[in-house]
């Protein structure tokens, strides 16, 4: 499929990671079956200074734009989309933290310069089991309770992806005080923090995604990094085109797996591979169709971001749009791959297995299907009640 690098520097990253995702796939493969982690993937990539793409530049990183975020991850993704999920995460936390610059300016510093100088890796730590997505806007069960000057922690967390590596959670919390809802920065090796082993899916089974426990962990207040208000469910997070990413990166690998098979099989019953028969020459076309139309649109929303696009009654919905019509599409994508294959992708010794395994959690990463079509109704009916008042005018 087409390139989306604009520039030589662009040209030269793609590569550098487009090679490490090629040698991660028998990785990938293994740890799937063992549902373990790739911790020699993770390293690799903080030996090439991945892990600090979206710190600023001021603070020593590349400071790299949307768009070069969501090309890498899409690439990356080919090869280890569970490790490119997790990355997607860490690499989303600091380019939304460093655009909106929400904490005190010292205490991001120090994040900066942990990640810039040893490939410190950070997550949210924000699901839980009794209110389910954090975007549904459920009150954490989680609570902080004012402690010798600082707070006590106590709750349980989900799907804390990455939680083999990461060196620091920010985690959601009640103030039992206030009944603020908080995000408090804690250090791993803090007292009372431990990961408990639940990851056990059908799919992305190596984002090793545990649960994190919090008993009794003590931090100081200035653990206490932000106070969540109503107006940030409201505001745009245009990080979270990693995930669509992440997805179309699946597609893309099923779609080489299925070009790979038909190039090479050749039944007896036929004088060429499978490759030249018209079923699959029509399978073949619709996959880079639908890749094309939902690439594009990636591409565009990122491009329209970096170039200023903020207001949110026109960034939110597209940017909602763009997940909804990327993982649609991956899932029809790796469907169709499965359909030139046949029984032979299904073997669990071929990556097409494991690829549409993990392109169904799509399905389940923010935001929901329901959330973005209410969305783009909205739209509608707000351009609708427009054109009603103008014409009454």
């Amino acid at each position: 499929m087409i390139s989306f690098a604009k520039t030589e520097e662009q040209c030269r990253r793609l590569e550098l990671i487009g090679n490490l995702s090629d040698s991660f796939i028998q990785g990938a493969h293994a740890a799937d079956e063992a549902n373990g982690f790739s911790y020699d993937h993770v390293e690799a990539l903080r030996e090439i200074g991945y892990t600090a793409y979206t710190v600023p530049r001021d603070l020593g990183g590349q400071g790299i734009s949307l768009y070069e975020f969501v090309l890498y991850q899409e690439r990356l993704a080919q090869g280890d989309a569970s490790i490119a999920l997790g990355m997607g995460w860490h690499l989303g936390v600091m380019f939304d933290l460093a655009h909106k610059r929400p904490w005190k300016e010292a205490t991001f510093a120090r994040l900066c310069e942990d990640v810039v100088k040893r490939g410190a890796l950070i997550n949210r730590a924000a699901s839980e089991a009794a209110t389910g997505s954090p975007s549904r806007g459920g009150k954490p069960q989680t609570t902080a309770i004012s402690h010798k000057g600082g707070y006590r922690i106590d709750g349980r967390k989900t799907f804390t992806t990455m939680s083999p590596v990461l060196d620091y959670f920010i985690v959601t919390a009640t103030v039992r005080e206030t009944g603020a809802h908080a995000e408090f920065l804690v250090p791993r090796g803090t007292e009372g923090l431990k990961i408990v082993p639940t990851w056990n899916m059908a799919g992305m089974r190596g984002t090793a995604s545990h649960d994190l426990v919090l008993d009794g962990v003590v931090v100081p207040a200035d653990a206490l990094v932000y106070t969540i208000s109503e107006k940030d469910l409201q505001t745009p997070s245009p990080y979270l085109l990693h995930i669509p990413a992440c997805y179309l990166g699946i597609a893309l690998a099923a779609r080489r797996e299925a070009l790979k098979f038909a190039a090479e099989y050749q039944p007896n019953s036929l004088d060429k591979p499978i490759l030249y028969t018209p079923n699959v020459g029509q399978l073949l076309g619709t996959i880079d169709l639908e890749l094309l139309a939902a690439r594009h649109f990636l591409y565009a929303v990122a491009a329209r971001w970096d170039e200023g696009e903020s207001d949110p009654n026109v960034l939110i919905p597209d940017l909602a749009a763009v997940k909804y019509f990327a993982v649609q599409t991956a899932l029809s994508v790796v469907d169709k791959a499965l359909r030139i294959t046949g029984s032979h992708g299904l073997s669990l010794q071929h990556p097409l297995q494991r690829l549409y395994r993990d392109v169904r959690f799509g399905l389940h990463n923010p935001p929901m299907d329901d959330l973005t079509i209410r969305l783009l109704g909205q739209r509608s009916i707000r351009e609708a009640e427009h054109l009603s008042q103008c014409n009454k005018e």
